[in-house]
């Protein structure tokens, strides 16, 4: 038994001593991180060390009192590969720390983490957040859209790794402010009948009842997930005056002591600041005149990329912009005949405010995080090998981070064809004061951010200071502190304000609407991510109108590349249903993410766009989704590439799931264009449990 919280100095050569209260050594003067875990299996009481470590601090609450060793590496036992699989869901979904004793211990739990205070100044540090069944009533129309939204969108995340029974468990739901967290993963049967039978015993806000409980009735008769993230959005968005909202930005990019140039850049220019609603920040790699260029290439490519970006088309939009860049990049490595690691590239995280949602834009590992009172949050993720390795399911994130390859970056701007970039777009709602901090590895590196925020970045909240000076005192910690690269930052001040404009919702919102699956490009969402489907009828009709007199080159989403499931899990696949098929399929009819079943025998796909290459047999019934259209310099008929969605036969030389394979447009025809929903697409279903291998 222990009862004295006694925290490991992290230094290897120190180790000192110290009390939980101690925030540096008082020995070495290094940080002393606070870790508060959530335990699964602990029945002991408080104040016991379990594994000479994990400090039981109240009930199923430890510190871990070793900060500074890494958790002992374990095979990963199949329950917990759902909690990998959803790391990119972090810190709405708490993650695997360590296991031991036969005690499984959650980091990211709806816990305040040190120096967390309320709003009234009261310290909160290691408490569990209140329940969300206990801030419900007291939360306004706007805010319990909000939650309702977060719930539509974990309950898809959740359904495919077979644990969506979690969001039908009041104790394990919890309320971080505006933002809804899990304290555990539940694995039991459960239907979205399940989730309006449920719902439908919450108390609304009166101005959105009629809205609430007809959407309730339509859960209850079985609609999808996808109609009911589409009704919510519109919802959310005619209830957006409830709040008026004042967005302030800032930039500023730095040398730093150790290097010659400055292969960082920033959007704005650095050194601005005032309300303007993006803000972009680059790491260059490549070194002079290779990095700053690519970096600098980037956001004069997105920003003009930007002028004419559809605003209700705003999600494929933004990864289209990024996708351009990295081919302005690598075209510009093309024409210099730059190979391998020669090759210049540039990281990118962006932020973009549009009325009541903010858009976050990522590609390798630049961060943002997300400030509030209560806490400091990474809301993106790193698109290297350590997380890779953890959202594969292979290993704890904690012990991949000891491995000598773990910060290697498997994908930036600027190293190959953008049909192989996957970014990370997520969308938030704008429901509380916060503050967004984009910036490079040279202020996120050895946790600076975690280290600083409540002493430098909350004064903003408070309004004890402004943006331009916290600018050049993160700098100046970055410099100091860190000092090894080149720093930029980028920050994204949203106050939120009540202004009494309730307006009633109204009911046939909720009705549900199905529509035709041409699937938009999603990317590994990162925390709190809520990607909406394309909600524009005009879009889609318009698209319609194309396809059906046959106009070439509509491109309705990015490519994306084969998922890496190196595990074998894949989602039931569920009989399909059966439209009629295109008459007469015309070489234009075929556009990119369309959903085909073939239907008709000798159907031939091949490794590459060239009939010389190695043929695989297509089955009738396999479904197939367009990823590219590319074409021959012998042949004016373009060639398709397809991704394997189902197969109907798992032949030794044929094809599976997942598998990509080539075709003519012409040669893959008659086929059907068919219905269906992310959960019965298979294995091109939008996954965040994969990324994009290193090359």
């Amino acid at each position: 038994m222990q009862t004295d919280p006694i925290v490991q100095c992290p230094n290897h050569f120190c180790q000192a001593l110290n009390p939980e209260s101690q925030t540096v050594c008082h020995h070495c003067q290094t940080r002393i991180p606070k870790r508060y875990l959530w335990t699964v299996g602990a029945t002991e009481p408080a104040g016991t060390l379990i594994d000479d470590r994990f400090l039981l601090k109240s009930d199923r609450i430890a510190l871990d009192t070793k900060p500074g060793l890494p958790p002992v590496a374990i095979e990963i036992p199949p329950p917990l590969e759902p909690y990998l699989h959803l790391m990119g869901e972090r810190p709405t979904i708490p993650q695997p720390y360590a296991v031991a004793d036969g005690i499984l211990f959650l980091e990211s739990a709806p816990i305040y983490p040190s120096g967390a205070r309320s709003e009234r100044g009261e310290d909160l540090t290691g408490q569990l957040m209140p329940r969300l069944v206990q801030v419900w009533n007291s939360s306004s129309g706007f805010r319990q859209l909000h939650y309702l939204r977060q719930l539509a969108q974990l309950w898809r995340s959740l359904n495919l790794e077979k644990a969506a029974s979690t969001l039908l468990d009041p104790d394990l739901v919890f309320a971080d402010g505006d933002t809804v967290r899990i304290l555990e993963l539940k694995f039991e049967p459960a239907t979205i009948v399940d989730l309006g039978k449920y719902w439908s015993t919450w108390q609304v806000q009166p101005a959105i009842a009629d809205f609430f409980n007809q959407l309730c009735q339509n859960l209850m008769q079985g609609t999808s997930v996808d109609d009911l993230i589409q009704v919510l959005d519109s919802a959310i968005a005619s209830q957006a005056a409830q709040q008026s909202r004042k967005i302030q930005i800032a930039t500023l990019t730095d040398q730093g002591p150790s290097r010659q140039s400055n292969e960082d850049a920033c959007y704005p220019p650095s050194g601005t600041s005032g309300n303007q609603s993006l803000v972009i920040v680059c790491d260059g790699i490549g070194g002079h005149e290779g990095g700053e260029v690519a970096s600098n290439l980037a956001i004069q490519t997105i920003v003009q990329e930007l002028q004419s970006i559809d605003p209700n088309y705003l999600e494929p939009g933004l990864e289209e912009a990024v996708c351009a860049a990295n081919d302005a990049i690598a075209q510009k490595n093309d024409a210099e005949r730059r190979q391998e690691r020669q090759r210049m590239g540039t990281t990118i995280v962006m932020g973009m405010v549009r009325d009541h949602e903010f858009y976050l834009t990522h590609v390798g590992d630049s961060r943002a995080y997300r400030i509030t009172r209560q806490g400091c949050y990474q809301v993106t993720l790193d698109d290297d090998v350590a997380s890779r390795e953890a959202r594969l399911g292979y290993t704890f994130y904690r012990e991949a981070l000891e491995h000598p390859s773990s910060g290697s970056l498997v994908q930036a701007l600027g190293m190959g064809s953008s049909s192989y970039l996957r970014p990370t777009v997520q969308r938030f709602i704008l429901d509380q004061d916060c503050v967004y901090l984009l910036c490079s590895d040279g202020l996120s590196d050895n946790d600076r951010v975690e280290e600083y925020w409540q002493s430098e970045i909350v004064p903003i909240l408070d309004e004890k200071t402004n943006l331009a000076t916290v600018t050049r005192r993160l700098v100046e910690i970055a410099n100091t502190q860190n000092g090894h690269d080149n720093v930029t930052i980028g920050l994204i001040h949203c106050q939120t304000q009540e202004t009494g404009k309730a307006t009633a919702v109204r009911s046939s919102i909720a009705k549900p609407v199905r529509t035709q699956v041409m699937v938009p490009a999603t990317s590994p969402p990162g925390v709190r991510t809520e990607i909406q489907p394309r909600k524009t009828p005009w879009l889609k009709i318009g698209l319609s109108l194309l396809a059906m007199f046959g106009i070439a080159g509509v491109v309705v989403a990015l490519f994306a590349p084969e998922l890496v499931n190196r595990l074998g899990r894949q989602p039931t696949v569920e009989a399909s249903p059966t439209v009629p098929p295109i008459p007469a399929a015309s070489p234009e009819a075929l556009n990119v993410r369309m959903v085909i079943r073939i239907d008709r025998e000798n159907v031939q796909g091949f490794n590459s766009p060239d009939a010389s290459s190695r043929a695989v047999a297509i089955a009738p019934g396999t479904v197939l989704q367009v990823e590219s259209q590319r074409r021959s310099t012998s042949d004016a008929a373009p060639w398709i590439q397809f991704k394997v969605c189902s197969a109907n036969a798992k032949l030794p030389d044929g094809v599976r799931a997942g598998n990509i394979v080539w075709q003519q447009q012409d040669a893959i025809a008659p086929y059907t264009r068919i219905e269906l929903s992310p959960e019965q697409l298979g294995a091109c279903a939008p996954s965040k449990a994969t990324v994009t291998p290193s090359q």
